[in-house]
């Protein structure tokens, strides 16, 4: 994209015009209290020489490491055609527009995505995207508070994101809603129905499905609990398990209220850990609260397929302090990627991706218990991440992991002090059983 910068005459000129001395006169409606001093640890410009440079320094810090981790973030093998047309012209800038319906192009896919996910998670009604699966979360917590009206507060299990209970925490705390946390058994690492007998009577209840912890949840068990309750249902899941576990439409004997997640697994690389894209469906009942866009399907006077934007009321640039949410954007680009990635692999894709995932990990829970100083932590079922007991220290292992150019897992010590020197490993269909056997072998060599 080109870039143009204003000169210093055409700053003159410009300020000159609207009848301002200097830039900062524009904003003097910010109390002085607020606003930033010089940006001191902002270097200096570069040039566009000394820029390549930096990149190429940059560029040689990467290692071509084989990944164990997981932790909400996954390496999956993505078709060299996803982003071969997903950075195509047409795409590549598939931000919608405020005048969206001239852009029927980009409101299809918009609106392929919403179905696919919508077919994927067996519920009613989907928005174009959100941020991420943290910011998905915390904006299903703020949905379930308006539409429940008698509690402020949620029950959110500890096996959540860590990540995502500090984002969600950050953006609820001063709107006085309260994260009450759950406690997982120590035997299964889900969460048992005898742990929410006290707990008090709230606008909804979290169900992570894998957990945290990689274990799946009794999903029908704790979605029946809380709709006895009154409470609503927020299912947190990763959508490519859906292609083999039981979407969250038919958990228990109504389904969830409220859906949402991270689309990450869904042909977006890591990437140094972004960008990643949030997704969030719900009833149809309740989908006039729902944040973000909605692209709905009609015909034209001509009768031919169209789409535009629906329940645009509800968001920030027309309703602005009555919107349900500052959310009135989509991770476009993202949602391009992730609808192309569904469309070649398809549900049988999708299903041989999930199974391949679980199988390889299966291989490697069986391997890494027969070595001295390790044991699998949690017993039931899991998806495709594991938590490892180690007698060493899980800092110092992943360090001597790394210089056999493997990324070992994820250390939970920081988050689950409690559960001791454990390490939360994930296989994706990525890795071989060449992988498998390697990582069994090292981690063989750092125990000693």
């Amino acid at each position: 994209m080109p870039y143009i910068p204003h000169t210093q005459d055409d700053i003159t000129s410009m300020l000159e015009t609207i009848g301002v001395e200097k830039i900062e006169d524009l904003f003097d409606e910010i109390p002085t209290n607020l606003r930033c001093d010089n940006l001191e640890k902002i270097p200096p410009a570069l040039t566009e020489m000394e820029v390549g440079k930096l990149m190429q320094q940059r560029a040689k810090q990467n290692r071509n490491l084989t990944c164990f981790v997981g932790a909400g973030a996954y390496e999956h093998y993505i078709p060299a055609a996803v982003w071969e047309i997903t950075t195509r012209g047409e795409f590549y800038s598939a931000y919608t527009p405020y005048q969206a319906e001239a852009s029927q192009g980009t409101l299809q896919l918009l609106y392929e995505f919403q179905t696919m996910i919508a077919n994927l998670t067996a519920m009613e009604a989907a928005n174009t995207s959100l941020y991420d699966g943290a910011t998905a979360l915390a904006e299903a917590v703020l949905m379930a508070v308006r539409l429940s009206k008698k509690s402020k507060q949620i029950l959110m299990p500890t096996t959540v994101h860590p990540v995502y209970r500090q984002v969600v925490n950050t953006i609820v705390k001063n709107q006085d809603i309260t994260l009450i946390d759950v406690p997982f058994d120590t035997k299964t690492g889900t969460i048992a129905i005898n742990m929410l007998e006290n707990m008090p009577e709230v606008a909804a209840l979290v169900i992570p499905q894998p957990n945290f912890f990689g274990n799946l949840e009794a999903v029908d068990e704790l979605t029946e609990w809380a709709s006895s309750k009154g409470m609503l249902t927020i299912g947190l899941v990763n959508p490519l398990t859906l292609a083999v576990l039981s979407p969250p439409g038919e958990w228990g004997i109504k389904g969830a209220d409220i859906v949402c997640g991270e689309g990450q697994p869904l042909g977006i690389p890591l990437s140094s850990g972004g960008p990643y894209f949030g997704f969030m469906c719900c009833k149809k009942k309740i989908v006039r609260q729902m944040p973000g866009r909605i692209v709905g399907r009609t015909v034209d006077l001509d009768n031919k397929p169209s789409y535009s934007l629906t329940l645009q009321a509800r968001e920030q640039h027309i309703r602005r302090s009555r919107a349900t949410s500052n959310i009135c954007t989509n991770q476009g680009l993202m949602v391009t990627a992730a609808t192309i990635h569904m469309a070649l692999l398809g549900a049988k894709g999708l299903e041989q991706t999930a199974l391949a995932c679980h199988n390889n990990t299966s291989k490697l829970a069986e391997k890494l218990v027969t070595i001295t100083g390790v044991k699998q932590v949690f017993t039931g079922n899991y998806f495709h991440e594991i938590v490892i007991q180690l007698d060493k220290s899980v800092t110092k292992l992943l360090s001597n992991l790394k210089r056999y150019n493997i990324l070992g897992g994820y250390n939970l010590t920081e988050y689950y002090p409690e559960l001791g020197n454990c390490l939360l490993v994930c296989v994706t269909e990525m890795r071989t059983q060449e992988d498998i056997d390697d990582y069994v072998e090292k981690l063989q060599i750092a125990m000693k």
